[in-house]
């Protein structure tokens, strides 16, 4: 037989208040403003190099464009079309998924 849920008949439940001690003090968080100063330090200073920089990398911009003038840069007609796709759709061709 299934026992029921809850007091069974007869049975005292104790209802008496337990006491409780008061709380240890909390210690109030104290905010790590050397971390965060040199993360933002360290985040000004790559901005301020890349800022510093063009966008594109001109050597290996040079060097492709030696290949093309040369007849040795490989174009793969697939593989145009397939990125041109993946833009059109946001998609990237590296995602495993």
């Amino acid at each position: 037989m299934v026992d029921p849920i809850g007091n069974k008949a007869g049975a005292v439940a104790d209802r008496r208040i337990a006491p409780v001690a008061p709380a240890a003090p909390v210690e109030v968080a104290k905010p790590v403003a050397s971390t965060v100063q040199a993360v933002q330090s360290g985040a000004t200073a790559l901005t301020g190099e890349m800022a510093a920089k063009p966008p594109v990398d001109a050597e290996r911009v040079a060097k492709i464009r030696k290949a093309i003038e040369d007849g040795r840069f490989p174009i793969y007609p697939s593989t145009i079309a397939d990125r041109l796709l993946a833009l059109k759709l946001e998609w990237s061709p590296n995602d495993p998924a």
